[in-house]
């Protein structure tokens, strides 16, 4: 064996593989912690999507957090986990983190995703998704629902990432 051969061997593996592992890996996380949910109305409100959507837009960026947000929405409704408002409470406070944080550059925009999950996500879930799915909610009470599951997970998500970057973790995880 030639010494180029072995050194192929021991290579650490590219940017773009860490960061397909590490998106598979918050995926898994927030599904497995499906089962923690605030039943309000007909929303499950998931602190733990949250949590993951701040760690995920602050590790990952916007993109890569938004497809973990899609994912675990796919897979809680193909489970039976999940409903629809998913996909407006997931993706638009991992995109808004993502977006903050290439802007901010700190851990702090992983409180932004209330903007995204409630602004947003809330808005089109009171606007768009209920009238479509024949559910009487207002939009006042898809903010307050929605602020209830987001607000907590964008802090634990926050409190994560500083654990995270106690520990040294961090560096390891997308270089």
């Amino acid at each position: 064996m030639t010494e180029d051969s072995e050194k192929n061997k021991t290579e650490i593996p590219s940017t773009h593989i860490r960061r397909i592992a590490l998106s598979t890996i918050l995926t898994a996380t927030a599904v497995i912690l499906s089962p923690l949910y605030i039943p309000l109305g007909t929303t499950k409100c998931f602190p733990a999507q949250h949590m993951i959507n701040a760690i995920a837009g602050i590790l990952l960026g916007p993109w890569y957090a938004a497809m973990i947000a899609l994912a675990t929405g796919i897979i809680r409704n193909g489970l039976g986990l999940g409903t629809l408002y998913a996909f407006p409470g997931g993706i638009p406070g991992a995109l808004v983190v993502g977006g903050f944080h290439a802007y901010l550059k700190n851990d702090y925009a992983a409180l932004t995703e209330p903007i995204g999950t409630v602004a947003i996500g809330a808005t089109i879930s009171a606007l768009i998704f209920a009238p479509w799915l024949g559910h009487p909610f207002s939009l006042l009470f898809f903010w307050a629902a929605f602020a209830s599951s987001s607000i907590p997970g964008s802090f634990l998500g926050f409190l994560v990432l500083k654990a995270l970057r106690r520990t040294g973790v961090i560096k390891y995880l997308v270089r």
